[in-house]
């Protein structure tokens, strides 16, 4: 099942959107929906790495410490 959204775009971006969905003989959504997943997929490694650089818990290591470890 799909939904559809409407969504307001800069002129450039539509412009460039309408190219490469020609020269990929693709629909302009197919690369919206593209570009939306990577987005969020970012985005949630984004929270991932947020919450983990602020969890007391997880330790912070330098970089030597962790050559160390890795025997680098």
């Amino acid at each position: 099942m799909s939904t559809a959204i409407s969504v307001r775009v800069p002129d450039e971006l539509a412009s460039k959107l309408s190219e490469i969905a020609e020269e990929t003989e693709r629909p302009k959504s197919f690369h919206i929906q593209k570009a939306l997943e990577a987005y969020l997929d970012e985005l949630a490694d984004l929270q991932v790495a947020y919450d983990r650089l602020h969890d007391t818990n997880d330790p912070v290591i330098s970089i030597s410490e962790m050559r160390s470890e890795l025997e680098l």
